[in-house]
């Protein structure tokens, strides 16, 4: 059998990643989010450096923390998941503690306006832009990037639930208002990617593995929503983004393949990170040529015995039916997880590399 690969992320066979939890890291080695974390300049490349140096003493062997020994001007926190930036910009509460990521305060908002001037005078971006300036003059350039969440995702922060009654009750004003989110996203990834070059490692630090720069949109709260509202309401933001390739879809919720006729309408979905619960078979079914990042289950790898992890593994692989448009990560394990439990993600991973590079199979 000859496999297939997609050309603008080339033929990695299997990429694999982790990240910790704030929990695990503040357990573990007492680093503390608070707000100086992600705006204080000189904490920004501390801190990051410091998550490398841990990185790479636990799991060096498998690849990670190849940067220990830099000082990297990180814009954000790329050894985290946590969108609350956006959020901030565009008038939420967050309220930064120790040992959890930011909490994003719903602002339960009246109405759907929207000052879209604001966003890029707001406090939030001017304390980013000037740490970013900060760092630029020090070091020469910046690297890494910012979370930037989603459009339904910020829309919810901004509107709560209300939004999800809007969407019924003024379609029309709903979508001129996911437009404008869409173009205020657009705005920043835009600044990042002229800055850094990269916009979504901190959405899923898989990409860090592929050739190009994939523009991850998260779509965490589309559980809440049928496929038909996407189609409705938000299809069309995902295929005006997928133009610029590659593109990809951060869906962590239990049900993506519920979406799966949906995505397909995306002329050019070149990756999919997709939560555990999602039926793979199927959404290969649909997605023939799209990169699957299979996300395990953080919760379930605490619980779960090592050899029930690696049959874990091994049948949603086998499911995803191409090693080169495959990778497994796990994502936002907290400090209950063991060494032993992440060793044998990355060695499953390993083994199964072997055996496919073992037979005859060529891309």
């Amino acid at each position: 059998m000859k496999y297939h690969y997609n050309k603008f992320l080339g033929n990695t066979l299997l990429p694999v990643d982790i990240v910790l939890a704030p929990e695990w890291w503040n357990k573990n080695e007492k680093i503390i989010f608070d707000r100086d974390f992600f705006f204080n300049p000189a904490k920004r490349v501390e801190e990051e450096q410091k998550m490398e140096k841990v990185l790479y003493e636990r799991w060096g062997r498998y690849g990670l923390g190849q940067h220990k020994d830099e000082k990297r001007p990180e814009i954000g926190a790329v050894h985290l998941a946590a969108g609350f930036l956006l959020s901030e910009m565009l008038g939420c509460k967050v309220d930064y503690t120790e040992g959890h990521p930011p909490q994003v305060i719903t602002a339960n908002r009246e109405d759907l306006s929207l000052n879209v001037e604001y966003v890029f005078k707001s406090p939030a971006f001017i304390s980013i832009t000037n740490m970013w300036d900060s760092m630029k003059k020090k070091y020469g350039y910046l690297t890494g990037d910012i979370n930037w969440g989603g459009v339904l995702n910020l829309a919810m922060d901004l509107r709560g639930q209300h939004i999800l009654m809007d969407m019924m009750m003024n379609p029309h004003e709903v979508k001129l208002y996911f437009k404008k989110i869409a173009g205020i996203i657009t705005k920043f990834t835009s600044a990042m990617m002229n800055e850094t070059g990269t916009t979504s490692i901190s959405v899923n630090r898989a990409v860090r593995h592929f050739k190009k720069p994939v523009l991850l949109h998260s779509e965490c709260t589309y559980t809440m929503i049928s496929a038909e509202d996407y189609d409705n309401f938000l299809l069309d933001i995902d295929i005006e983004w997928s133009r610029q390739r590659p593109f990809g879809i951060h869906y962590c919720g239990p049900d993506p393949h519920r979406m799966a006729e949906s995505y397909a309408k995306i002329p050019h979905l070149d990756f999919l990170d997709l939560g555990w619960g999602g039926d793979v078979k199927i959404l290969r079914e649909y997605l023939p040529d799209t990169f699957f990042n299979i996300r395990l289950s953080p919760a379930e790898v605490i619980s779960q015995s090592n050899e029930e992890i690696r049959e874990t593994i091994v049948r949603l692989v086998k499911d995803s039916d191409n090693p080169f448009l495959t990778g497994i990560c796990c994502i936002n394990m907290d400090d209950l997880v063991s060494d032993d439990k992440i060793d044998t993600i990355f060695e499953t991973v390993e083994s199964l590399r072997s055996e496919y590079l073992r037979t005859d199979e060529k891309v």
